[in-house]
């Protein structure tokens, strides 16, 4: 493997392709466990652990797994990992598991990863589909803490469950609501696009010259609208 193959793969995740602010996958667990950041940074690396064990298993065994059976094999093989991840959490992190309830064991149908199964690990070697989902992972998990912060420090005056006090005066309990989720979720992503687009895209202008009916047309400028008299 290339470094700078490896690199782009790694990255990429994270920034030019986040499953959450630029792909807009997984927004159910996004919305519903970014009220505190100890349940997003959980939920993150829960996610990350399966999406690296599940990218790897499933590229070692690209070769043997017949194609028309391929997804419900992914959905075993991820399913499998899912089960592992919840029984370590709640043998050892039970706090977290209560926080978390249905969306650790969701992680099955997450959309992210198997979108990565499909697309990635399935098609490329164990060392970059490795990579892959710990990008995708990083990514995922730095998403839901950024928005979660947002949540918790605006809507309940703390920082992973620790109380800031002197904010315990001007929080807006909307923001831990799913309505405030949606508002502070939009914005991160027009401010992600802002910074990976840079500027605005160019509004496109369009004229009569690459339109085969041009010379029969009556109109004289698409751009403008004005007929010929």
């Amino acid at each position: 493997m290339k470094k700078n193959n490896c690199f782009s793969v790694l990255m990429s995740g994270i920034i030019k392709e986040n499953p959450v602010l630029v792909l807009i996958l997984g927004t159910c667990p996004t919305l519903a466990t970014t009220t505190n950041v100890f349940g997003a940074f959980g939920m993150g690396i829960a996610t990350l652990a399966v999406l690296i064990c599940s990218n790897v298993l499933i590229s070692l065994l690209r070769k043997v797994i017949p194609d028309n059976v391929r997804i419900p094999c992914y959905i075993v093989i991820i399913a499998g990992f899912v089960t592992v991840v919840q029984m370590l959490v709640q043998a050892f992190l039970p706090e977290l598991y209560e926080m978390l309830g249905v969306y650790l064991a969701l992680i099955v149908v997450n959309c992210i990863i198997l979108g990565r199964a499909e697309m990635f690990a399935s098609k490329n070697s164990v060392g970059l589909s490795a990579l892959d989902g710990l990008g995708m992972g990083i990514g995922f998990t730095l998403a839901l803490c950024a928005i979660a912060t947002v949540r918790e420090v605006l809507g309940a005056a703390s920082f992973a469950g620790i109380a800031i006090p002197f904010l315990e005066d001007y929080k807006i309990e909307f923001f831990v609501k799913a309505p405030g989720g949606m508002v502070v979720f939009g914005l991160m992503i027009a401010l992600v696009s802002l910074i990976t687009l840079g500027k605005a895209p160019k509004k496109k202008e369009f004229s009569c010259a690459s339109c085969p009916g041009s010379e029969h047309c009556h109109i004289k400028s698409c751009s403008d609208g004005k007929e010929e008299a």
